[in-house]
């Protein structure tokens, strides 16, 4: 789509939204139910378009992507109407008589750009959000998941006007195009590279964005920790879509008395989840394309590989690997590794690990497995990260009834459920001043002490 097709269908939209069609609610959850049952429709056809572009199973495809838009989508068709009623709100007295109220309205045309590690989930899960809020929306998909992106292209053609949703499909050139435009709102899911560039085209135009980026996200494991446990959830957590997770664990930081004993756990539970030759396991995945296969393999040092290492250039693959003895001064440490690659590094005080970790980049997700109650209470409180697990990782995004975002470098805003309705909505305040009563006191001339008491008695 050329730049020029691209302003003619965001000024359609822009029509669209001041026709006032999309402000029912009844008009909102009837869209939400299509995009339900289209989604029901075509389960199939998006979990093999996920096996196509990265490689997952139907079972991951349900579990991690349509079953999750599944869930959000019910969630708002429930909750839709709740959130939308406006909000009676305390007056104080000094503005009496009067009612006071807040009411969410939608923020008009949206943007959605979405990443190719979860293409369908992260499509369809803020889309949901953007349309229980009222607004239009255009769906810009990720080039380097072109499978997906055609099933999402194929669902919203049928499910809604071009002029209400439509998706726009392309590389950077169409990016660009998008972002030199100015919309109400845009929602973004990607890199901190990219996030910053989303971020200065948004501040041309002054215009409201949620940025959920990454980085790299710890996973602490101390010595009071049920190791076998922890070594079961870690491995799922890490190596879900072949560690293409932007909350995935991206480096154990464990503490050197159980360390031996955590590594030998993992090792086990790799052979347990995904077997002894895991690149020949049909449900095991791939790397998005041969640039990141490339640079993964550039952070994986030989010499510190316990497990793992193998690699599959004809299919972009990765064994789930683990790396020992790292420091802070290895590639691997450099970036976040969005791949099959565990990081293991020891510590022998949680005190330092915590006062260190106030140091770094805010992460968007941080784990600690634990069963210190002290250790749980310092990582809660101390220390600033989007998200997180105590005794297991990843599952805090799965919860509709749960925000989710960043903070930081690891992004802005959050979404899911009723953080999602409120992400896609401004909220007015309104002060409803009645006719049949007008105090003076706040007229000059300023003689009259009664604002100052009725200050007062709020204050009090």
């Amino acid at each position: 789509m050329t730049s020029q097709e691209i302003q003619s269908l965001l000024e359609k939209q822009k029509a669209y939204y001041k026709s006032g069609a999309t402000l029912p609610v009844s008009f909102r959850i009837e869209q939400l139910k299509k995009l339900y049952a289209t989604v029901k429709k075509y389960e199939t056809e998006i979990n093999d378009a996920l096996k196509a572009d990265l490689g997952k199973s139907h079972y991951e495809g349900f579990m991690c992507e349509s079953g999750l838009v599944l869930t959000e989508i019910g969630y708002m068709i429930k909750h839709t109407r709740r959130f939308a009623k406006r909000k009676t709100v305390p007056t104080p007295l000094a503005q009496f008589p009067s009612h006071s109220y807040r009411q969410p309205v939608p923020y008009g045309n949206t943007l959605i750009m979405s990443p190719w590690n979860y293409p369908f989930l992260l499509t369809l899960d803020p889309l949901a959000d953007a349309i229980a809020a009222g607004n239009t929306a255009i769906v810009k998909p990720s080039a380097y998941s072109p499978a997906t992106s055609k099933i999402v292209e194929k669902i919203i053609s049928e499910c809604f006007a071009p002029e209400y949703v439509a998706v726009v499909t392309g590389g950077r050139a169409q990016n660009a195009a998008l972002l030199d435009q100015k919309f109400d709102f845009v929602f973004f899911t990607g890199s901190q590279a990219v996030g910053r560039e989303v971020l200065r085209h948004t501040a041309e135009h002054l215009t409201p964005a949620v940025l959920e980026l990454g980085g790299k996200s710890p996973c602490i494991v101390d010595a009071s920790a049920n190791i076998k446990l922890a070594a079961k959830r870690i491995v799922f957590g890490k190596y879900l879509n072949c560690g293409q997770t932007c909350v995935a664990p991206d480096y154990i930081l464990c503490e050197a008395s159980v360390k031996e004993t955590f590594v030998a756990e993992v090792i086990k539970q790799i052979k347990v989840q995904y077997g002894e030759k895991p690149l020949e396991n049909q449900d095991y995945g791939k790397i998005i394309n041969e640039k990141h296969f490339a640079r993964l393999c550039g952070l994986i040092d030989p010499s510190k590989v316990v497990v793992g290492g193998e690699t599959n250039s004809a299919t972009c693959q990765i064994a789930p690997t683990v790396m020992d003895r790292v420091t802070y001064d290895d590639a691997v440490m450099g970036e976040e590794i969005f791949g099959p690659i565990m990081p293991v590094i020891t510590f022998d005080d949680f005190d330092t690990v915590v006062d260190a970790l106030k140091g770094k980049d805010k992460p968007l997700a941080l784990y600690l497995f634990t069963s210190d109650k002290k250790h749980i209470k310092r990582v809660t409180t101390e220390l600033s990260y989007g998200g997180g697990c105590i005794n297991d990782v990843v599952i805090h995004l799965a919860t509709s009834a749960m925000g989710f975002g960043g903070v930081g470098e690891s992004g802005m805003g959050s979404y899911h459920g009723k953080d999602g309705f409120d992400a896609f909505s401004h909220y007015k305040s309104i002060v409803d001043k009645k006719i049949w009563l007008d105090l003076p006191m706040r007229y000059q001339p300023y003689k009259s002490k009664l604002y100052e008491k009725l200050l007062h008695i709020f204050l009090r």
